[in-house]
């Protein structure tokens, strides 16, 4: 029980006050002049004065409440390297050991995992955190249990104790990283991109002159290359492929450092074509030969070299060559020379009439074969015995014309394989009668009878679900063949038209292998720590898909079919790095935030962040490697630390249970008291 003097006084306290500088100035000048009695008058002053204070005497039974000390465990990425999950979990026993020998003390344990995305450790965050959840008058000490890598120190809270580290790490840790310094997100494809990279030893590293960095693109074969240790290196690369480059950079983990989850650095790049170099060759003016220009005209990175063929040599008018404004067909300097300069060749209703020789043809067969492409626009000529098809370019193309030409309407159609073809899927979204049956296309009305190969894919289909759109690949080039020249008639809007913009373009891009129009393919989408992992074929079927993780554990996914050849499933990856993808036929990479988080920027431990919040509490750093650490209790302001031990400052704080409040007189006892001492004052004056 504890006992307190408190006063309810009847007038304000200024008032009061006031009075009580009369009775103190009366009683001063009564003592100075020495009157008789002057004790006894001030004394019963004080009585009166006392009764107006009310003074009264507080009772509290007060029951008290223990100390609060705050462990916050720093359980992060860079915790979780060498022996620092061991030295944690004795640090904690340790902790828990010493505060069971200090009475009214209780342990609060916080554990902190990795930040959202890739934003480090919020140590201090943690700290206001569990501080915000706990009385301030009861926390005697906060002691972190971290290698003392954190990343938000600008949110240290205001401490009423003293703040301790315990610090994990060996006195001779030592690590090696890969850091890049500079990498460009678009690259053109042709051309070589230059990367910086940076080797950097930290620690007690031993010393090396240099490392072997292996570079590989798409999970592919790397290749080596030694680098020195210590300097900015820039390397030159030349991107292999257009769309997203996933290029990974390593170097092998050496004996003794504390982890490789830094020795990988992933960089993903862009790959942009500067130019799409386009040769068209109309054989004949005709009513959609300006569609096709007009398309590749429409495309600002297309560079098109058009000819359209106006006097074939059989044609003898008798007007004299030196009269004619046509230019000569440059044959020999397009399809000998230059002709790899191209990334696609068009013939529209080209017909053989003597102006390419036989080798020529066989030469553009080549070109294919290498990796060109060729896309054919037939017309009736395609059945003709004149038929671009006879000639040595017939050995590729995908469609053997049979001489019948069909003159009667019909309303192209996707072939069930088209609808899994990216270069004809969903085509029907752009049908202007969406209500109606089919695709609601307007009716085209002509078209060539081919054979098609049993390796050639037929994407759409016309008159009685003949061939119209077949597609092929020749060795490590592309060819195509529309066996229809009525595509324009979709470009004019006869009976609604149809996407004949939207075909074309992607008919090109396929044959010029823009990477998202690839029939086979599987790649992710990453969102945060989530990826949509999608695969693209033309089997009715595929397996499953099998992830590496960062440390080389694998999780195995089963794919659903979203739509006809698209399969996707979305799962989180559980930590930030690089992911490898593989269903046994198609395989991608694809980073999660950085390949080495920012976890693994810094891994050796140092107290030299938060040393000087630390000594700002009286508090100290303690390496776990030296051994336990005793906890001892100090007063306030005092020293918190030492060699070997640690302080926390109890704090005593209590909760009232019951109040009581007795005055000390009643205010008739204090009246009966001044007047007593007024009449002995009066007495003793009057006996004089």
């Amino acid at each position: 029980m504890t006992e307190t003097l408190i006063f309810d006084p009847l007038i304000p306290l200024p008032m009061l006050l006031g009075v009580a500088a009369m009775v103190v100035i009366a009683f001063a000048f009564a003592l100075w002049r020495r009157l008789p009695g002057s004790w006894l008058r001030g004394a019963a002053g004080f009585a009166l004065l006392a009764a107006i204070a009310g003074p009264s005497l507080q009772q509290e039974d007060r029951a008290p409440l223990s100390d609060i000390v705050l462990l916050v465990v720093d359980e992060s990425a860079s915790q979780k390297i060498a022996d620092r999950v061991e030295q944690n979990e004795a640090a904690i026993a340790n902790v828990e050991a010493e505060l069971a020998r200090h009475p009214n003390t209780e342990l609060r344990i916080v554990r902190l995992a990795d930040g959202e995305g890739d934003s480090g450790t919020a140590l201090m965050t943690a700290t206001s955190e569990a501080l915000s959840e706990e009385p301030q008058g009861r926390i005697a000490g906060v002691i972190l249990l971290s290698d003392g890598r954190l990343h938000d120190i600008e949110r240290a809270p205001r401490l009423p104790a003293p703040m301790h580290l315990m610090l994990t790490g060996q006195p001779d840790d030592w690590d090696r990283r890969l850091v890049v310094s500079h990498a460009p997100a678009f690259a053109i494809l042709g051309e070589q991109v230059t990367l910086t990279l940076r080797v950097d030893d930290q620690g007690a590293a031993p010393t090396t002159d240099a490392v072997v960095l292996s570079i590989a693109v798409d999970g592919d074969t790397p290749i080596s290359l030694p680098i020195p240790i210590g300097q900015d290196i820039e390397i030159p690369i030349e991107l292999p492929h257009g769309g997203m480059n996933v290029l990974q950079f390593s170097i092998p983990e050496a004996e003794g450092e504390l982890t490789a989850r830094n020795n990988t650095a992933v960089v993903q790049i862009n790959g942009v074509r500067d130019r799409l170099r386009v040769l068209l060759v109309s054989g004949e003016p005709h009513a959609g030969e300006r569609t096709w220009r007009n398309l590749l005209k429409s495309d600002q990175t297309v560079d098109l070299v058009h000819f359209t063929i106006l006097r074939p040599p059989e044609k003898q008018d008798g007007v004299p060559v030196n009269e004619l404004s046509l230019i000569a067909f440059p044959t020999r300097e397009l399809f000998l020379d230059k002709i790899h300069d191209f990334d696609l060749i068009i013939f529209d209703r080209y017909r053989r009439r003597g102006i390419l020789p036989a080798s020529y043809f066989d030469n553009i067969r080549q070109y294919v074969e290498q990796g060109g492409a060729v896309l054919v626009s037939s017309g009736p000529e395609y059945g003709a015995a004149e038929s671009i098809y006879r000639s040595p370019l017939g050995q590729i193309l995908p469609g053997a014309p049979t001489a019948r030409v069909f003159e009667e309407g019909f309303v192209p159609q996707i072939t069930d394989i088209g609808q899994r073809h990216p270069v004809t899927e969903g085509l029907e979204e752009f049908s202007p009668n969406l209500d109606g049956e089919g695709p609601g296309w307007g009716r085209w009305f002509r078209l060539v009878d081919v054979l098609v190969p049993t390796e050639a894919t037929t994407v759409m289909s016309g008159l009685d679900d003949r061939p119209l759109l077949t597609l092929n690949r020749i060795g490590e080039g592309r060819v195509s063949l529309i066996a229809s020249d009525h595509s324009w008639l979709w470009d004019r809007g006869f009976e609604g038209g149809g996407p004949q913009l939207e075909l074309l373009r992607r008919l090109a891009h396929w044959m010029m292998k823009e990477p998202e129009l690839e029939e086979e393919a599987l790649w992710a989408e990453p969102s945060g720590q989530t990826m949509r992992i999608i695969r693209r074929t033309l089997s009715e079927e595929t397996g499953d898909v099998t992830v590496t993780h960062p440390d080389g554990t694998e999780t195995v996914l089963t794919l659903k079919e979203v739509s006809p050849g698209r399969y996707e499933t979305q799962w989180n990856g559980p930590e930030i790095g690089l992911y490898r993808l593989d269903d046994g036929t198609e395989s991608s990479v694809i980073a999660l935030g950085p390949a080495a988080p920012r976890e693994f920027e810094q891994t050796i431990a140092t107290g030299e962040t938060l040393e000087p919040l630390v000594e700002g509490t009286g508090g100290g750093i303690m390496p776990i490697s030296d051994g336990d650490i005793s906890i001892r209790t100090v007063r306030a302001g005092r020293p918190a630390n030492g060699r070997g031990w640690i302080g926390i400052t109890p704090r005593g704080a209590y909760q009232t249970a019951d109040i009581r409040i007795t005055p000390i007189l009643p205010a008739w006892a204090w009246l009966l008291l001044a007047s007593v001492l007024i009449i002995g004052a009066w007495l003793r004056e009057g006996r004089r």
